[in-house]
């Protein structure tokens, strides 16, 4: 019987159900909430996590992936009361959220030493709560694949080798780090099958999207309600095509939503959180759009139900189970 870890425990991969790929119930600047703990209102925090938890249950989700990994405010703690508290499934992972920068223990480490961190994570538990890990969080971003960011992937895709764990790699399609993220993992000898390259749907370059696709790869169209990176109606325009040319059994379908951030409490202070939104930059954001809007859409312009339970149900168990 094919297994996932939960932040609750293991579960039978059937169980996942209806997921959510890629979410954020809790996000945060480590060094700030350590230094600074008294910035943070937890409590304010875990409200707005069970509302959006309800919420999506409320949707006929039952699981929630969260790539929320090292310099993002991974909080094993939050995520198992949240779980807890909710019934809904929570997937946590290992890795480091990082477009270039990081600190001196790991910039003067080899990947190897930082692939053990990650199997730790995957093989005994994070942050001595016995929780395990289920994936790998990697990032490329405006910088490119600097030879720091190299360096994490390379160490990702070694534990992933030594674990079997699937691997989630942030890309930026505007700066075209997609190929380079999918060249080392398959350099270093992870199969295609457990690669997902998060934010591609952040283009509807079909030419850069199909390049991806093309090497077995699965793809994020995941920043649903982020018009400030593509709007929703290229989005789904991009998604319909490449449902016409049958991809289903390689995508995802997801908001990127991070709870924190959408409202004020980490990022962004509420000031210019309202800027962005008076521009249009994510009006209609959250942990629900794609049912609300995106689906009905979708449907609209010829997607099927199969096709839908393949990105929303099939797909998620198929990475996280990949051999």
């Amino acid at each position: 019987m094919q297994t996932v870890n939960t932040v609750t425990g293991e579960i039978a991969a059937d169980e996942l159900g209806l997921t959510l790929i890629h979410e954020h119930f809790y996000s945060s600047d480590e060094a700030v909430s350590v230094q600074w703990p008294h910035v943070r209102d937890r409590q304010q925090e875990h409200d707005l996590a069970v509302e959006s938890a309800e919420a999506v249950k409320g949707h006929g989700v039952r699981t929630v992936v969260e790539p929320t990994a090292m310099l993002l405010g991974r909080d094993v703690q939050a995520s198992r009361q949240l779980a807890e508290e909710t019934g809904l499934q929570i997937v946590l992972c290992t890795g480091i959220y990082t477009y270039d920068y990081l600190p001196q223990f790991l910039l003067n480490r080899d990947a190897d030493y930082i692939a053990s961190l990650f199997v730790h994570d995957i093989e005994q538990g994070i942050q001595d709560t016995g929780v395990k890990a289920a994936f790998i969080k990697c990032a490329a971003d405006e910088p490119g694949v600097t030879p720091n960011i190299e360096k994490i992937h390379r160490a990702a895709a070694r534990a992933s080798v030594q674990t079997g764990a699937p691997i989630m790699a942030h890309s930026r399609p505007a700066s075209g780090t997609g190929p380079k993220q999918v060249e080392i993992f398959l350099e270093e000898g992870v199969p295609a099958e457990r690669i997902q390259i998060a934010h591609t749907g952040d283009t509807d370059d079909l030419d850069y999207i199909e390049s991806l696709l093309a090497q077995g790869v699965y793809i994020g169209m995941d920043r649903y309600g982020l018009d400030l990176f593509l709007p929703t109606a290229q989005r789904n325009a991009t998604v319909t095509e490449l449902l016409n040319r049958g991809y289903a059994e390689r995508m995802f379908l997801s908001q990127d939503f991070d709870i924190p951030i959408a409202n004020g409490l980490d990022w962004y202070p509420p000031e210019i959180l309202e800027q962005l939104q008076a521009a249009g930059a994510a009006t209609d954001w959250s942990m629900t759009f794609i049912f609300e809007q995106v689906i009905p859409a979708l449907k609209e312009a010829g997607m099927t139900d199969d096709q839908l339970d393949t990105m929303l149900v099939e797909n998620p168990k198929r990475w996280l189970t990949a051999p």
